[in-house]
């Protein structure tokens, strides 16, 4: 593989820039030296708590100065993907706020009435009570005029120690145990959904494309999903013994700065 072939590059963030809030060796000078020699550079993120604005702002700090547009989390997918395909629908998330803000500013209407609901949103809720999944479940069982979407599969979100928090993926199992319903699309890694969403801009084609990441299930996965090459780095979950199988011949790296 030549890692100078590529036209766009899209790197994971956290274990792969930074891991929890220390910026990890050699991204910096990477992401700089890429930028240099006019490569495009967008970053991926599942975690649907954060703002693109948030996001920049951490990656300043690092020194990674980044645009909000540069970044692609999943509060971008979803605003992209109702646009696109259900601009006029009435939405309910079971999410975090910054979901709802990002689409009270995508000019979506927000309804707590299971009649009205067009789209129920699965997703990562610190706040999250039986009276939520009740109204989720009216919308798409009992009125059966909702579909259900989700801002990522992620069974439980890493914290630094091992441990961890559970995630969006409970709640879409809940909805989708107790209406009898599929999850129609999900908006994170590894679903072409973020891929297109980080290129909608752009016509560069796919063997132009390199995913870099440190997470096989969603990272790479998401690479096979769209066609595209990737590189794993072991700076965060992956280990050089978890390449087997189908992920045995993917490029792996000890950091980004054997990129360049």
């Amino acid at each position: 593989m030549n890692l100078h072939h590529y036209d766009t590059y899209l790197f994971d963030l956290d274990g792969t820039i930074y891991l929890g809030d220390e910026v990890l060796p050699g991204a910096p000078e990477t992401i700089k030296a890429l930028r240099a020699s006019g490569k495009v550079v967008r970053f991926l993120s599942n975690n649907p708590t954060k703002t693109p604005e948030q996001y920049a702002e951490k990656l300043a700090t690092m020194g990674v100065p980044s645009a909000p547009t540069d970044v692609i989390c999943t509060l971008t997918t979803t605003v992209w993907w109702l646009r696109t395909y259900h601009p006029d629908a009435v939405v309910y998330p079971i999410a975090a706020e910054p979901l709802c803000q990002a689409l009270r500013e995508g000019g979506f209407q927000i309804s707590e009435d299971p009649s009205r609901i067009d789209v129920v949103i699965s997703s990562y809720d610190r706040g999250l009570t039986h009276a939520k999944l009740q109204i989720a479940f009216e919308a798409l069982w009992y009125h059966k005029r909702a579909i259900l979407i989700e801002t990522n599969p992620d069974p439980y979100c890493p914290f630094p120690g091992g441990r961890g928090e559970v995630d969006t993926a409970a709640v879409t199992a809940a909805l989708q145990a107790s209406a009898q319903v599929d999850c129609v699309a999900s908006m994170g890694k590894p679903s072409p959904w973020m891929f297109q969403a980080a290129l909608a801009d752009s016509r560069v084609p796919p063997q132009r494309v390199l995913m870099v990441g440190d997470r096989l299930a969603t990272d790479v996965q998401m690479a096979f999903n769209c066609g595209i090459d990737a590189v794993v780095v072991l700076t965060g979950q992956t280990r050089r013994e978890d390449l087997t199988g189908m992920y045995s011949q993917i490029t792996s790296v000890e950091n980004l700065q054997e990129l360049l």
